[in-house]
This record gives C-alpha cells, structure tokens and sequence, in this order.
C-alpha cells in the first residue's frame, strides 16, 4: 500500500504544483484571517465538545457506528500551511483518534476532485488520521458541494453504518442530514473554504 501511497503523492505533488499560481491570491485573503492560535483555539472548543458527545454515545454497541470529516480546515490544516503535505488538525486528530479507540469507523468527505484521492489518502496517511473510507468528487460530477457530501453520507449508510457525528468547516459539510450530530468549526463568514 505504501508504494501505491508514494505514486498518489507524485501524481498530487504534480497536480498541485500546476495550481501553485492560484494559491497566491489564496494567501492573500488568509491576511483577514484571525491567527492561527485563534483558529486553533476555536477548533478545540468544538473538538472538546465533539469528544464529550463520543465519549457518552460510543459505548452504545447496538449500533454500527462511523463519524465523518470533511478535509480542508477541518481534518487538515489548509489555509495555515503553507506545505504541500498538509499537517493534521490536532485536536480533530484527537476526535478521530477517539473514536477509532471506541470502535467507529473514519470516514472523510470532501469536494477535493477524484483525480488527487491518492495524493490525499497519502497526506491522510502522513498524518496519522484512521482512514475506513474517502469520498471525493468524481469527475464530471457537477451537483452542488451540499448534495455530494450528504450522497456521500447516504452511501456511508448503505454500507451499514450509523453516522453518530459529522464534522466540518462549512454548512455545506453539515447540512443534508444522515449523521445523529453535526459539528461546525469555524468559517470566519466563508473565509475558509
């Protein structure tokens, strides 16, 4: 598997590489954005709110039980890194971590296109994030980011699961239904995408 991993990370290392002018104009808007240790400090208080719901619904065995996160700025530290591996959110790492511990499944659904899923399986892997699934947007598939993800959790359904927590930076993440809870991290009015 690790081979496979290291060929996804050349293929999204080359994919990213093409859209470097584009994250220019990227950065330029991270200057409104508060710090990083406010960011930071703003996740945790969702993380820590997500860890005592887990920690009082995972012990329910009666069911077969999954959380999802979405990616970018919320599993992975996007808008704050400047690396082409995206280090991991550490206290939604933490929320991950607990629940793989309690026995549920980590599911990821993101808009990132199909075309980089093995450069992100890889920088998940890098990460050290449990990964039972991922869900990307295939190509040429052009419904709304809403639709995608909540189809994606409907899949996630139809495999068996209960989603007990769905966690994300924008509504877009959260809305749809299919997930017992949702969490929303902060967007600073749509600033982080």
């Amino acid at each position: 598997m690790r081979s496979g991993l290291r060929r996804g990370a050349v293929v999204g290392a080359t994919i990213l590489a093409m859209v470097a002018p584009a994250t220019a104009a990227h950065g330029a808007a991270a200057a409104a954005l508060p710090s990083y240790e406010t960011w930071i400090a703003d996740v945790t208080v969702v993380a820590d709110a997500a860890e005592s719901y887990l920690a009082a619904r995972l012990p329910d065995t009666r069911v077969r039980a999954a959380i999802v996160l979405d990616i970018d700025n919320t599993a992975l530290v996007d808008e704050y890194s400047d690396s082409l591996l995206l280090p991991a959110t550490a206290p939604i790492l933490e929320v991950a971590r607990q629940a793989r511990a309690a026995g549920a499944a980590v599911f990821f659904v993101t808009n990132r296109p199909e075309i980089i899923e093995p450069w992100t399986e890889y920088n998940l892997d890098e990460a050290d994030y449990p990964v039972d699934g991922l869900y990307t947007r295939p190509t040429f598939d052009f419904q709304p980011v809403e639709s995608l993800k909540t189809n994606a959790r409907i899949a996630i359904e139809r495999r068996g699961y209960t989603i007990v927590a769905n966690i994300g930076n924008n509504t877009t993440d959260l809305t749809g239904g299919h997930a017992e809870r949702t969490f929303k991290l902060p967007d600073y009015d749509g600033q982080l995408s």
